[in-house]
Protein backbone atom coordinates (compact mmCIF):
# COMPACT_ATOMS: atom_id res chain seq x y z
CA UNK A 1 0.00 0.00 0.00
CA UNK A 2 0.74 3.61 -0.44
CA UNK A 3 -0.04 7.16 0.46
CA UNK A 4 0.93 10.27 -1.28
CA UNK A 5 1.46 13.45 0.84
CA UNK A 6 2.24 16.85 0.00
CA UNK A 7 2.49 20.06 1.87
CA UNK A 8 0.98 22.88 0.08
CA UNK A 9 1.85 25.60 2.20
CA UNK A 10 3.12 25.30 5.81
CA UNK A 11 4.00 28.78 8.04
CA UNK A 12 2.34 31.31 9.35
CA UNK A 13 0.69 32.95 6.35
CA UNK A 14 -1.25 29.36 5.64
CA UNK A 15 -1.05 25.57 6.49
CA UNK A 16 -2.60 23.23 4.10
CA UNK A 17 -1.62 19.35 3.78
CA UNK A 18 -2.58 16.62 1.03
CA UNK A 19 -2.39 13.03 2.28
CA UNK A 20 -4.41 10.39 0.06
CA UNK A 21 -4.29 7.05 -1.93
CA UNK A 22 -5.02 6.46 -5.75
CA UNK A 23 -8.70 6.49 -4.63
CA UNK A 24 -9.65 9.46 -2.05
CA UNK A 25 -7.79 12.03 -0.19
CA UNK A 26 -8.32 14.75 2.84
CA UNK A 27 -6.51 18.22 3.41
CA UNK A 28 -5.61 18.76 6.95
CA UNK A 29 -6.02 22.68 7.34
CA UNK A 30 -6.87 24.98 4.75
CA UNK A 31 -5.22 28.10 5.56
CA UNK A 32 -4.24 29.37 1.91
CA UNK A 33 -7.03 30.70 -0.28
CA UNK A 34 -9.20 28.53 -2.81
CA UNK A 35 -7.72 29.52 -5.42
CA UNK A 36 -3.79 28.88 -4.12
CA UNK A 37 -5.34 25.55 -2.97
CA UNK A 38 -6.50 24.76 -6.77
CA UNK A 39 -3.63 25.88 -8.54
CA UNK A 40 -0.91 24.42 -6.31
CA UNK A 41 -2.67 20.90 -6.74
CA UNK A 42 -3.17 21.00 -10.00
CA UNK A 43 0.64 22.01 -10.77
CA UNK A 44 1.34 18.44 -8.83
CA UNK A 45 -1.37 16.69 -10.91
CA UNK A 46 -4.03 16.40 -7.98
CA UNK A 47 -7.67 16.75 -8.74
CA UNK A 48 -9.37 18.70 -6.19
CA UNK A 49 -12.28 15.90 -6.52
CA UNK A 50 -10.17 13.25 -4.91
CA UNK A 51 -10.43 15.44 -1.32
CA UNK A 52 -13.72 14.03 0.36
CA UNK A 53 -13.15 15.57 3.74
CA UNK A 54 -11.03 18.20 5.28
CA UNK A 55 -9.43 18.26 9.22
CA UNK A 56 -9.47 21.58 11.10
CA UNK A 57 -6.08 21.42 13.42
CA UNK A 58 -7.38 24.61 15.58
CA UNK A 59 -9.38 27.83 14.33
CA UNK A 60 -6.37 30.10 14.27
CA UNK A 61 -6.41 31.91 10.64
CA UNK A 62 -3.62 30.33 9.40
CA UNK A 63 -5.19 27.05 8.92
CA UNK A 64 -8.99 27.79 8.23
CA UNK A 65 -8.68 31.48 6.39
CA UNK A 66 -9.55 29.18 2.82
CA UNK A 67 -11.21 27.06 3.85
CA UNK A 68 -14.84 28.90 3.56
CA UNK A 69 -14.76 29.40 -0.02
CA UNK A 70 -13.42 25.92 -0.42
CA UNK A 71 -16.56 23.97 1.51
CA UNK A 72 -18.81 26.25 -0.60
CA UNK A 73 -16.97 25.88 -4.39
CA UNK A 74 -16.15 22.24 -3.75
CA UNK A 75 -19.07 20.65 -1.47
CA UNK A 76 -16.36 19.54 0.72
CA UNK A 77 -16.91 17.99 4.18
CA UNK A 78 -15.38 19.63 7.35
CA UNK A 79 -14.50 17.94 9.90
CA UNK A 80 -13.86 19.91 13.77
CA UNK A 81 -14.31 19.81 16.97
CA UNK A 82 -17.22 20.97 18.93
CA UNK A 83 -15.05 23.73 20.75
CA UNK A 84 -13.05 24.60 17.70
CA UNK A 85 -16.46 25.16 15.27
CA UNK A 86 -17.77 27.56 18.03
CA UNK A 87 -15.15 30.60 16.99
CA UNK A 88 -16.40 33.22 15.61
CA UNK A 89 -15.13 32.42 12.50
CA UNK A 90 -16.46 29.46 12.00
CA UNK A 91 -20.03 30.18 12.78
CA UNK A 92 -20.66 29.40 9.28
CA UNK A 93 -20.72 26.08 9.35
CA UNK A 94 -22.86 25.01 12.23
CA UNK A 95 -25.21 22.57 11.46
CA UNK A 96 -22.94 21.32 8.42
CA UNK A 97 -19.28 20.56 10.28
CA UNK A 98 -18.84 17.13 11.22
CA UNK A 99 -17.48 16.50 15.07
CA UNK A 100 -15.09 14.54 15.67
CA UNK A 101 -13.81 13.06 18.89
CA UNK A 102 -9.62 12.61 20.43
CA UNK A 103 -8.46 9.48 19.48
CA UNK A 104 -11.39 7.85 17.78
CA UNK A 105 -10.78 6.80 14.16
CA UNK A 106 -12.69 8.30 11.18
CA UNK A 107 -12.79 6.29 8.11
CA UNK A 108 -12.71 8.06 4.48
CA UNK A 109 -13.02 5.37 2.07
CA UNK A 110 -10.26 2.83 2.81
CA UNK A 111 -8.21 5.97 4.78
CA UNK A 112 -8.56 6.42 8.42
CA UNK A 113 -7.98 9.34 10.66
CA UNK A 114 -7.00 9.18 14.38
CA UNK A 115 -7.11 12.87 15.76
CA UNK A 116 -4.78 13.36 19.17
CA UNK A 117 -4.89 16.41 21.26
CA UNK A 118 -1.70 18.03 22.06
CA UNK A 119 -0.85 21.43 23.53
CA UNK A 120 -1.36 24.92 21.68
CA UNK A 121 -3.11 28.22 22.83
CA UNK A 122 -6.26 27.49 21.07
CA UNK A 123 -9.77 26.03 21.88
CA UNK A 124 -9.36 22.59 21.18
CA UNK A 125 -6.08 21.73 19.04
CA UNK A 126 -5.27 18.34 17.23
CA UNK A 127 -2.59 16.44 15.91
CA UNK A 128 -3.76 13.55 13.54
CA UNK A 129 -2.79 10.01 12.20
CA UNK A 130 -3.64 9.14 8.47
CA UNK A 131 -3.20 5.94 7.47
CA UNK A 132 -4.27 3.66 4.62
CA UNK A 133 -3.86 -0.22 5.80
CA UNK A 134 0.17 -0.74 6.44
CA UNK A 135 0.93 3.15 5.89
CA UNK A 136 0.92 5.89 8.21
CA UNK A 137 1.41 9.45 7.97
CA UNK A 138 1.56 11.73 11.08
CA UNK A 139 0.62 15.29 11.25
CA UNK A 140 2.46 17.39 13.82
CA UNK A 141 2.49 21.23 13.67
CA UNK A 142 1.48 24.27 15.92
CA UNK A 143 2.77 21.95 19.30
CA UNK A 144 3.84 23.50 22.18
CA UNK A 145 5.77 20.78 23.84
CA UNK A 146 6.44 16.95 23.25
CA UNK A 147 4.04 14.92 25.48
CA UNK A 148 3.46 11.60 25.62
CA UNK A 149 0.99 11.78 22.79
CA UNK A 150 2.91 12.71 20.67
CA UNK A 151 5.96 10.61 20.77
CA UNK A 152 3.54 7.35 20.92
CA UNK A 153 1.97 8.65 18.13
CA UNK A 154 5.02 9.72 16.10
CA UNK A 155 6.63 6.07 16.87
CA UNK A 156 3.95 4.56 14.16
CA UNK A 157 4.56 6.95 11.38
CA UNK A 158 6.37 5.93 7.68
CA UNK A 159 6.32 10.18 7.12
CA UNK A 160 5.38 12.71 9.69
CA UNK A 161 5.25 16.84 9.16
CA UNK A 162 6.77 17.62 12.06
CA UNK A 163 6.97 21.56 13.31
CA UNK A 164 10.43 22.99 13.49
CA UNK A 165 9.64 26.46 14.12
CA UNK A 166 11.75 28.61 15.57
CA UNK A 167 15.58 28.95 16.78
CA UNK A 168 16.02 29.32 20.49
CA UNK A 169 18.75 32.03 19.51
CA UNK A 170 17.23 33.88 16.96
CA UNK A 171 14.13 33.84 18.75
CA UNK A 172 15.91 35.21 21.91
CA UNK A 173 18.09 37.52 20.22
CA UNK A 174 15.14 39.24 17.93
CA UNK A 175 12.37 41.95 18.19
CA UNK A 176 9.86 40.03 18.95
CA UNK A 177 8.02 41.69 21.60
CA UNK A 178 8.84 39.54 25.10
CA UNK A 179 5.11 38.22 25.55
CA UNK A 180 5.38 36.99 22.15
CA UNK A 181 8.20 35.24 22.81
CA UNK A 182 7.65 34.23 25.52
CA UNK A 183 3.98 32.76 24.64
CA UNK A 184 6.16 31.01 21.54
CA UNK A 185 8.49 29.06 23.53
CA UNK A 186 5.99 29.10 26.41
CA UNK A 187 4.69 25.55 26.31
CA UNK A 188 1.47 27.03 23.90
CA UNK A 189 3.25 27.96 21.50
CA UNK A 190 5.59 26.02 19.02
CA UNK A 191 8.01 23.00 19.08
CA UNK A 192 11.86 24.65 18.38
CA UNK A 193 14.61 23.04 16.36
CA UNK A 194 15.83 21.75 19.42
CA UNK A 195 12.79 20.05 20.54
CA UNK A 196 11.62 18.84 17.19
CA UNK A 197 15.41 17.34 16.68
CA UNK A 198 15.40 15.40 20.04
CA UNK A 199 11.96 14.00 19.18
CA UNK A 200 13.92 12.76 16.04
CA UNK A 201 16.55 11.53 17.66
CA UNK A 202 15.11 9.22 20.23
CA UNK A 203 11.45 8.12 18.74
CA UNK A 204 11.80 8.14 15.16
CA UNK A 205 10.70 4.83 14.04
CA UNK A 206 13.52 2.79 11.95
CA UNK A 207 11.02 2.43 9.16
CA UNK A 208 10.45 6.57 8.90
CA UNK A 209 11.40 7.14 4.80
CA UNK A 210 10.17 11.05 4.77
CA UNK A 211 10.31 13.85 7.89
CA UNK A 212 8.77 17.26 6.48
CA UNK A 213 10.18 19.68 8.93
CA UNK A 214 6.97 22.23 8.40
CA UNK A 215 5.69 25.31 9.88
CA UNK A 216 9.05 27.68 9.88
CA UNK A 217 9.15 30.80 11.04
CA UNK A 218 9.63 33.58 8.84
CA UNK A 219 11.83 35.39 11.12
CA UNK A 220 13.60 33.26 14.03
CA UNK A 221 14.31 30.62 11.51
CA UNK A 222 15.73 29.35 7.85
CA UNK A 223 15.39 26.60 6.18
CA UNK A 224 19.51 26.06 5.98
CA UNK A 225 19.29 26.09 9.34
CA UNK A 226 16.55 23.58 10.06
CA UNK A 227 17.75 21.30 6.90
CA UNK A 228 21.55 21.20 8.49
CA UNK A 229 20.67 20.02 11.64
CA UNK A 230 18.25 17.10 10.59
CA UNK A 231 20.18 15.73 7.59
CA UNK A 232 23.02 15.60 9.23
CA UNK A 233 21.58 13.00 11.61
CA UNK A 234 18.70 11.65 9.63
CA UNK A 235 20.70 8.11 8.26
CA UNK A 236 17.84 6.99 5.30
CA UNK A 237 15.21 9.25 6.24
CA UNK A 238 14.65 11.93 3.55
CA UNK A 239 14.33 15.31 5.02
CA UNK A 240 12.03 17.43 3.17
CA UNK A 241 11.51 21.41 4.41
CA UNK A 242 8.30 22.30 3.75
CA UNK A 243 7.95 26.04 2.15
CA UNK A 244 6.29 28.94 3.21
CA UNK A 245 4.77 30.02 -0.44
CA UNK A 246 5.05 27.06 -2.66
CA UNK A 247 3.97 23.27 -2.73
CA UNK A 248 6.14 20.69 -1.94
CA UNK A 249 7.29 18.05 -4.66
CA UNK A 250 4.31 15.29 -4.36
CA UNK A 251 6.00 11.94 -2.60
CA UNK A 252 4.52 8.35 -2.25
CA UNK A 253 5.56 6.73 1.27
CA UNK A 254 5.36 3.12 0.66
CA UNK A 255 6.24 0.09 3.04
CA UNK A 256 5.83 -3.70 2.64
CA UNK A 257 5.99 -3.90 6.66
CA UNK A 258 2.86 -4.68 8.41
CA UNK A 259 1.59 -1.54 10.49
CA UNK A 260 2.61 -0.99 14.03
CA UNK A 261 -0.81 0.82 14.66
CA UNK A 262 -2.82 -2.21 14.58
CA UNK A 263 -0.60 -3.05 17.80
CA UNK A 264 -0.50 -0.18 18.94
CA UNK A 265 -3.40 2.20 18.83
CA UNK A 266 -3.63 4.86 21.45
CA UNK A 267 -6.63 4.43 23.30
CA UNK A 268 -8.42 6.99 25.28
CA UNK A 269 -7.48 5.43 28.08
CA UNK A 270 -3.65 5.59 27.79
CA UNK A 271 -2.12 8.44 29.77
CA UNK A 272 -3.19 12.04 27.61
CA UNK A 273 -1.27 14.91 27.10
CA UNK A 274 1.46 14.20 29.80
CA UNK A 275 5.05 15.43 29.14
CA UNK A 276 7.41 12.49 28.46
Amino acid sequence: MALQVASLNSGSNGNCYYIGNKREAVLIDAGISCRETERRMKRLELSIEKVKAIFITHEHADHINGLLKLVKKHKIPVYITKPTRHHPLLGWCKGTAIHFQAYQTIQIGDLEITPIPKFHDASDPHSFLVSDQSVTVGIFTDSGRVCNDLIKNFKLCHAAFLESNYDEEMLANGDYALHLKNRIRGGLGHLSNKEALQLFLTHRPPFMSHLFLSHLSKNNNTPEIVEALFKSVAGETQIIVAPRNEETELYTIATDQPSLRLKSRIHASDSQLTLF
